[in-house]
């Protein structure tokens, strides 16, 4: 199924309210709390993300770009990852919002991006 928009999965290491911010705008945003995930590790995070075909955000450049890699030899796709430096979130949701306005779901598939 394609997908205009890209719905983001927050990493739990993502304050909740800039799910709150990304969902007043419009945009799906799902927490690690919402989704009953949280305290598992990375290496569960992006399959979760994938099975429920979302954009995972995370603030954990090291491991995820290590998994996205890992990913890539495998041959596995992903609905794409997108790391953001540790700011305010109301930054942070302001340079998601400039990801999530310009850039469909279909072009962030299995793509790593930097906000």
């Amino acid at each position: 199924m394609n997908r205009l928009f890209i719905e983001l999965y927050l990493d739990e290491d993502v304050d909740v309210l800039i799910a709150d911010l990304l969902r007043a705008r419009g945009f799906k945003a799902t927490t690690t709390q919402e989704a009953g995930q949280l305290g598992n590790g990375d290496e569960e995070q992006l399959p979760y993300a994938v099975s429920k075909e979302m954009t995972l955000f995370t603030h954990n450049r090291n491991d995820f770009e290590e998994i996205a890699e890992e990913y890539f030899a495998a041959s596995k796709g992903h609905k794409g990852i997108i790391i953001g430096v540790r700011r305010q979130p109301y930054e942070i949701a302001r340079r998601l919002l400039a990801t999530l306005n310009n850039v469909t779901a279909d072009e962030m598939k299995n793509q790593v991006r930097y906000v």
